[in-house]
């Protein structure tokens, strides 16, 4: 890919920037009549996460730093709703964007947005968007050390939580200020820690390594929560990991003719998704710890595993008639995943409907799928206690 020269940046980013207040504008119109704020329902949200969650932070960091482009910044990224790319990692909006549709609210603007037009004030308290593509929850200091570098960014959570602090310092004076401010807010907690993982995996370490980062992500995870919590956090959404072994990412990586490894009625790795299981259980036990100490603060597990997994046992049954485990865009192979020819990079391309698929570039759904992940959550049995839906609208 080539890099931007100045001029396609400075056009870039007035074209992002018309075309995001455009959208908000037409949201807000289009969707807050249908929940009044009078209800009591929440009124901003605030988001923290990796690439299923960053709706044009790594997009706009670039930008400004005049970083070369990933591939996710060209089309068709975004071709579906947007008709353009937005830094999203989907063919049009994420999990977080129909929740804050379902709450009618304006999609979550992303934190570089905000702090390069200087309206900190203002947005924040309408909500912001912290997350990162390829975020992780460890420190990538801490990973580097141990041989993993990551090629997308070294904004882990805990810096994500910094950025949080450094926009709420000059809101409020005191705790209480703080709790004030914060306690209609959806704190929307990841998805995140599945990069902790895949870098590893990918790089070669064996799963028996792996596996022990799961404790150590579990605390980093505590320890965001806490520090959010300390900070006036009243309402918590924590979303666990998805099934990687249905990824044709990993597919591709861990192909192999051994079919006892496989799960026949999804074609999925049944390994994987075991390991998947492992560190949701892990933080539904963490979770519990942090309920003990904070009886009065409202923290929810988000079971996106069940709510994904249940798209590749039934497909059709959600409309999705595009091979389960196939990418929607890619450069071929089994699984229609290329890692050097990624979505967004010729010869790649992206199958006819991407509504009729789930997985759209190897590792992230499509907008279809996200539509039935955050029905799951919001109207469903996915989420632990579960989330009332008093406030919320239909998708």
């Amino acid at each position: 890919m080539s890099s931007l020269d100045n001029g396609d940046r400075e056009r870039s980013i007035a074209w992002y920037f018309r075309a995001s207040l455009t959208m908000n504008v037409l949201l807000l119109v289009g969707t807050v009549v249908i929940i009044p704020h009078a209800l009591g329902c929440y009124t901003s949200i605030i988001g923290f996460g990796d690439s299923t969650a960053d709706t044009g932070n790594s997009y706009l960091n670039a930008l400004y730093h005049h970083d070369e482009p990933f591939h996710f910044f060209f089309p068709p990224y975004g071709e579906d709703f947007f008709h353009h790319p937005t830094g999203r990692c989907c063919d049009g909006r994420l999990i977080i964007d129909f929740i804050a549709e379902s709450l009618g609210l304006p999609l979550v603007r992303p934190y570089f947005e905000i702090l390069n037009v200087n309206e900190t004030v203002r947005n924040f308290e309408e909500g912001v968007n912290f997350a990162v593509v390829g975020a992780t929850a460890l420190d990538t200091d801490f990973l580097e050390q141990m041989g993993h570098y990551n090629e997308f960014t070294n904004f882990s959570l805990r810096i994500q939580v910094d950025w949080f602090k450094g926009m709420l310092s000059p809101l409020c004076n005191t705790a209480s200020d703080c709790r004030d401010l914060l306690s209609s807010s959806l704190v929307l907690m990841g998805p995140i820690g599945g990069n902790d993982y895949t870098h590893a995996l990918f790089a070669g370490d064996s799963f028996q390594i792996v596996r022990t980062f799961v404790p150590v992500v579990m605390e980093a995870m505590a320890s965001a929560i806490n520090e959010l919590i300390e900070h006036g956090a009243s309402t918590l959404l924590v979303p666990g990991n998805f099934p990687i072994g249905c990824l044709p990412t990993y597919l591709t990586f861990y192909e192999g003719s051994d079919e006892s490894e496989y799960d026949p009625s999804t074609g999925c790795l049944t390994w994987l998704n075991k390991f998947s299981e492992y560190h949701n259980e892990q933080l539904q036990i963490k979770l519990s710890q942090i309920r003990s100490l904070h009886p009065h603060v409202n923290i929810i597990y988000g079971d996106v595993y069940s709510a994904t997994l249940q798209l590749y046992q039934s497909p059709k049954q959600f409309g999705f008639t595009w091979e389960a485990t196939k990418a929607c865009c890619g450069g071929g192979g089994t699984y229609n995943y290329n890692s050097s020819a990624q979505c967004g990079v010729p010869p790649a391309s992206a199958c006819p409907n991407p509504e009729e698929a789930i997985d759209w570039d190897g590792l992230h759904c499509t907008e279809g799928a996200n539509r039935w992940i955050a029905k799951a959550l919001l109207y469903g049995n996915y989420t632990i206690p579960r989330l009332s839906n008093s406030c919320v609208s239909q998708l």
